[in-house]
């Protein structure tokens, strides 16, 4: 939450280089104070287990929050009960009249597919446009955000060579940016993809930033300012044993996976992982919710005139 401070006090200005959330008494006398209208478009196979994620992560803040959980119109799900789908999901076909002050969208096991070949992408690109009137700021993640940067840059996906599985260091690029307020100047974060998105080819857009980035696994953060968006390429939400159920499932298989780096103490799979990442997860959502409840308008009309 903000801390109110005379706009003339030293410390007003110090704490807004260092990007501590500092308002102006004028700025505390106008401002009104509304649950926010999050929505979660949740594209994963396991959708209690992702709906539990991000729930924990943009629900750890003072601040209300109405979460409202979207699935694609026209696909089914064949790994959560539909009873489940038919009682806690909308449609995106029956929100496109409605506004949002935030939206996620998550990843989807359907990396090696083109983009055009995914059976919802015609709606996805609907989504995507809407977002634009309709919701004040939107967070792609994986999947979603490679999506997204492809459809509103042209930024292409490049296949691996090897699944990028693990745990990577990365670097807090952009220490003043709102949506690392507090982070440490290096991080950890899971890593599961066949993907990447290069920075050379982020470098050659305008206006994009990039936030946070590994020297093993590339560009990770980015901001979009134009289009009120973040995209994330790795896992912030995952919870301590997802990369372990990951692993498990694929040896289980048969199929070719390395053991996920930096991941297990010593690399040894008969051992509790250990998460160092769930500090830096709450962070960067919570800074999300905050930067949303200082600039969202209080009419929800509002969003997407400006």
């Amino acid at each position: 939450m903000p801390i109110k401070l005379p706009s003339t006090l030293p410390a007003f200005d110090v704490l807004t280089r260092e990007g501590v959330m500092v308002l102006d008494e004028d700025v505390a006398a106008r401002q009104d104070i509304r649950p926010l209208r999050i929505a979660l478009l949740n594209l994963m196979p396991k959708k209690i287990q992702t709906e539990n994620q991000f729930a924990r992560l943009i629900g750890a803040t003072p601040l209300q929050i109405e979460l409202t959980l979207l699935r694609m119109s026209d696909h089914q799900t064949r790994n959560t009960a539909a009873e489940h789908m038919e009682s806690f999901y909308r449609p995106v076909s029956e929100v496109m009249d409605e506004k949002f002050d935030g939206l996620i969208i998550t990843g989807a096991p359907i990396e090696h597919m083109p983009f055009q070949e995914v059976n919802y992408w015609q709606e996805l690109t609907r989504v995507m446009n809407w977002t634009q009137t309709n919701v004040h700021s939107t967070f792609g993640v994986c999947w979603g955000g490679m999506a997204m940067i492809n459809h509103f840059h042209g930024i292409a996906k490049n296949i691996l060579e090897k699944k990028a599985f693990g745990c990577f260091k990365h670097r807090n690029l952009d220490p003043s940016s709102p949506y690392l307020r507090g982070f440490s100047d290096e991080c950890v974060m899971p890593v599961s993809r066949w993907t990447e998105i290069r920075q050379a080819e982020v470098d050659a857009q305008p206006g994009l930033v990039t936030l946070l980035g590994s020297d093993e696994v590339g560009p990770c953060l980015i901001q979009d300012p134009v289009h009120r968006a973040l995209y994330v390429f790795n896992h912030f939400e995952y919870d301590s044993d997802t990369l372990k159920q990951e692993y498990d499932r694929d040896v289980a298989t048969g199929t070719p996976i390395n053991v996920p780096c930096n991941y297990y103490p010593e690399d040894d799979p008969s051992r509790p992982p250990t998460n160092r990442w769930r500090s830096h997860a709450h962070l960067l959502y919570g800074n999300w919710i905050n930067e949303i409840y200082q600039t969202t308008p209080f009419d929800l009309t509002a969003i997407g005139q400006s």
